[in-house]
């Protein structure tokens, strides 16, 4: 994947009377990547999807393609194809006329069309189901069949609002992959907008994370949970123990628990977050970690390939979550009322904006 960038966007605004939906973001869309912009209903990541189509009008900024400024291009005249959640597919074509009507509406001579629709039909399985109806295929058919038609244009940005909200869980794990697969296949910048943190970890080469028209960090899945940027970031992605703290250089101390160990350079007052997975469990506490507390099991949760045991370290305290594999002998042990250490090292913690 190249690092030239597809779409740069620049101070980009899009307000609707008083209220600022999209407020001053920058992104650059590199060619050829799989983008995710993530983030909670009414974030904003629908306008941009939507502002980058050229179905919103924004209030300032710039959208730059080549070094063009698209905002004000029409929508028709981008080289940006849109597949959305509903897939608004014709109901009375089958599955090739829908794939074929926006190549015939552009004017693309017969042969290139049947060799351009042959081709991708083969590339999303479904040559097939070229003689059905929409009505006559699953969801997911019909997921591939709207894809499709958006790929065959050879848009150079493909934007995805939601596509696999419509989904089952199970489907919907399964085109993940397949979107992943055709992306890299056909090396066309995807931009997709979804609410569900583990889509876009999957999917995405990076994500953006955004918050009330702002942007809250920019990177890949890997940096996004490994060094969020702040408290919002780390709660959004994945699952996380938060205690608050304050700081004074290195020493952190956490109020009904004492002094921590930290590897920051930084004071006052602050959020301590430790992910489940990073928390050793044992009945004794083990020398090979440089914090530990114990504490009591008040809730055992059954994950399948793991358990989270939702401990008390102190009474005025969120309970902690840890994270313990479903194989392990510990689990014999460990019930309600179980007395557990838990310890970890000052590099498995990250210490946030309060």
């Amino acid at each position: 994947m190249t690092t030239k960038p597809s779409i740069q966007i620049r101070n980009l605004s899009v307000r609707y009377g008083v209220f600022t939906a999209v407020d001053n973001v920058s992104i650059d869309f590199r060619e050829g990547e799989f983008f995710a912009l993530l983030g909670p209903s009414g974030c904003g990541k629908s306008t941009l999807l939507r502002t980058i189509a050229g179905f919103e009008a924004p209030f300032s900024g710039k959208m730059l393609l080549d070094d063009v400024d698209l905002i004000d291009v029409p929508a028709r005249k981008r080289p940006i194809n849109m597949m959305f959640q509903s897939y608004a597919l014709f109901p009375h074509m089958s599955v090739e006329e829908n794939v074929r009507y926006g190549l015939e509406v552009s004017g693309v001579a017969k042969r290139e069309i049947t060799s351009r629709v042959d081709d991708i039909l083969s590339a999303t399985h479904l040559t097939n189901f070229a003689k059905r109806r929409p009505n006559q295929l699953s969801g997911g058919q019909r997921q591939r069949v709207a894809l499709a038609r958006a790929l065959v244009m050879r848009p150079r940005v493909l934007l995805l609002d939601e596509p696999l909200g419509a989904l089952d869980k199970k489907l919907r794990g399964t085109m993940q992959l397949e979107l992943k697969r055709l992306q890299h296949e056909m090396g066309i910048t995807f931009i997709v907008v979804t609410h569900d943190q583990e889509e876009a970890l999957v999917m995405a080469d990076r994500i953006a994370l955004m918050r009330a028209g702002k942007i809250e960090q920019i990177g890949t899945a890997a940096e996004l949970y490994e060094w969020p940027a702040n408290k919002f970031v780390a709660d959004f992605i994945g699952t996380t123990n938060f205690l608050p703290a304050s700081a004074n250089g290195g020493q952190l101390e956490v109020p009904f628990l004492g002094k921590i160990g930290s590897r920051n350079d930084v004071n006052g007052s602050i959020t301590y977050s430790l992910r489940p997975e990073r928390i050793h469990v044992s009945m004794e506490r083990s020398p090979l970690h440089e914090n530990g507390f114990v504490g009591v099991v008040e809730e055992v949760a059954y994950h399948g390939q793991d358990i989270n045991l939702h401990v008390r370290l102190a009474r005025d305290l969120d309970l902690v979550v840890a994270k313990v594999p479903a194989s392990s002998n510990l689990t014999d042990k460990i019930s309600i009322n179980t007395s557990v250490w838990l310890g970890w090292n000052d590099a498995d913690a990250r210490v946030l904006s309060a």
